[in-house]
């Protein structure tokens, strides 16, 4: 998807086959038998470049060259339109043998290609790519606004530049709201505080599942940042004493029925379930989802660590251990983990698919959860005074964020997808490869709610910066509501929903949250009183730019 070329390289003389499954209706070559161009009969027309003279000839859908070593280069003619064919001509000759991804600073990533032949390098820029490039001032790069391919992720640009320079907005990492909570809802954020603090039993947790258990250990840890933010610290030893009962015995392998395990074949963390179990824990011994699972028990290590520094300090060894396996950023051959394990440097966002192979390639479901696992990494870099994990954190969120709103929330009016999808949907339920799906892995496409939760889960502070865009806010939560109408609809899922209803009508969401009678396992009432209760009454995007605690570094 990178290249508008495929090249070859051919490195002795060899006899070469090129077939189709199209028929071949037109075929002519230049004088200097360096360029050939072939029209195919479901209207493509394709042009083969070469580093030599080759002679081809052709069947009806078989093209044969005599012996021939050099460079061969393939090329689709966008939209079969000549006016595109000298831009082909001119770039033909350059071509990229390896490309390097790097962060060098906050918000900020960078591509390098190594090259050969002559000329300049003519590559393919998604829409986040071409987003990004506007926000950097990369030098010697041009962007060829009429030169493009469709794609399922949108037209591919070109672009032309051995390097490039990708900036995001920056998005601050803070452990509370970024407006604070109205001090005259205090009483009633304390007062189910309060009653959620007091159900708080390690005892009576039944599941051993890495994925629900570390839900209940960030849950948990929620309960704690509010305490403080609403000025109410008195629950906090409870929290904390809860939060060691649980966490310690997975750092500690103790555990019983579950833990962590080292994998020295692919160079991750499994889980116990996992390692016997290709289907227990989502997959996690497949190495799905591990960002999602792990994130959460980060999140509590961060919060844990950030209330008990005493604590912190004697596990910090395996919170980094759990943290490195997703986060690594090193290259190294003798590194335990493997590099950005879940996050594609080209994609700009996470994948949760692991080993397994599908036909449509790998795929996410929930971006929110992506979300939590980088923000709460970035959140441990806080608790432990660890700026290099804070800025690293803070960059993978905020592309994550930017690859969210630009491929699975859906605006209407939008032509990034077609006509037909954009009118039925909001929200993409997984994004794959090579499709976009409108049901979920454990609900069908009229369960809009689920949708809906499943890329709002779990509620924090790094939320407002994900549904940033109050209009397409607005028409998700009016795209859900009619579904809360079906039998059963769980009452979990409808307090996501309620929650960014908050965001535009704060006291219609605020009547509906009241009247819940339950909620996500990750969710508590506190945390939506406090979700309600912080939003500010300005506009805008939240989180980003200006409200960046150290976004005046990064420029």
């Amino acid at each position: 998807m990178g290249s508008p070329f495929l090249t070859v390289s051919v490195t002795q003389q060899t006899l070469l086959s090129i077939t189709t499954i199209h028929a071949i209706l037109s075929f002519s070559s230049n004088g200097s038998l360096t360029k050939h161009t072939v029209g195919l009969n479901n209207g493509q027309t394709w042009i083969i470049y070469a580093s030599s003279p080759i002679k081809l000839g052709h069947s009806l859908s078989e093209i044969n060259s005599d012996a021939f070593s050099g460079i061969i280069r393939i090329a689709l003619l966008p939209d079969s339109d000549s006016r595109h064919e000298p831009i082909l001509d001119r770039f033909s000759s350059c071509y990229p043998v390896s490309g390097d991804a790097v962060i060098r600073e906050p918000f900020c990533v960078e591509y390098k290609w190594e090259k050969r032949g002559w000329g300049d390098l003519l590559l393919l820029a998604h829409p986040l790519h071409v987003q990004l490039l506007c926000n950097s001032d990369s030098d010697g790069v041009v962007v060829l606004d009429d030169f493009k391919y469709r794609s399922i992720d949108g037209e591919l640009v070109g672009v032309v530049g051995d390097s490039w320079v990708l900036k995001t907005d920056p998005v601050s990492v803070t452990w509370h709201s970024s407006r604070g909570v109205r001090e005259e809802s205090y009483n009633e954020i304390v007062s189910a505080l309060i009653k959620d603090v007091e159900g708080l039993n390690s005892s009576l947790i039944e599941t051993t599942s890495s994925y629900f258990y570390g839900k209940l250990i960030a849950r948990a840890a929620r309960l704690a940042l509010i305490a403080e933010e609403v000025c109410f610290l008195d629950v906090i030893p409870t929290v904390r004493r809860f939060l060691k009962e649980t966490i310690q015995p997975w750092l500690e392998g103790t555990f019983n029925g579950n833990g962590f395990l080292y994998d020295k074949k692919w160079g991750g963390i499994l889980t116990k379930q996992g390692s016997n179990d290709t289907g227990a824990d989502f997959g996690f011994g497949m190495y799905n989802d591990h960002h999602y699972h792990l994130g959460y028990f980060l999140y509590g290590i961060a919060v844990l660590a950030k209330i008990d520094p005493a604590w912190g300090r004697k596990y910090k060894p395996q919170a980094y251990t759990l943290m490195a396996d997703f986060m690594t950023l090193s290259r190294r051959s003798n590194t335990n983990y493997t590099r950005l394990r879940c996050f594609d440097l080209y994609k700009l966002h996470s994948w949760a698919g692991g080993l397994t192979e599908f036909a449509d390639g790998r795929n996410q479901e929930s971006t929110s959860e992506a979300v939590n696992a980088y923000y709460s990494a970035a959140l441990m870099g806080l608790a432990y005074g660890d700026t290099h994990l804070v800025a690293v954190g803070s960059t993978l969120t905020a592309l994550e964020i930017h690859a969210a709103q630009m491929w699975w929330q859906v605006k209407s009016g939008g032509n990034l997808y077609d006509k037909d999808f954009t009118k039925e949907n909001r929200v993409v339920g997984v994004l794959w490869n090579n499709k976009r799906d409108s049901g979920l892995w454990f609900a069908p496409p009229e369960w809009k709610e689920c949708r809906l939760g499943i890329q709002l889960l779990p509620l924090l502070p790094i939320s407002e910066a994900l549904f940033s865009n109050v209009d397409y806010v607005k028409e998700l939560v009016e795209w859900t509501l009619p579904a809360l109408n079906r039998p059963g609809v769980g009452e979990g899922w409808k307090g996501f929903v309620y929650a960014l209803e908050g965001i535009y009508d704060n006291e219609s969401a605020l009547r509906k949250i009241r009247s819940l009678s339950g909620f996500d396992d990750g969710n508590s009432l506190t945390n939506l009183l406090w979700w309600i209760h912080s939003r500010g009454d300005e506009e805008g995007t939240y989180g980003h730019g200006k409200h960046c605690w150290f976004g005046h570094y990064c420029y």
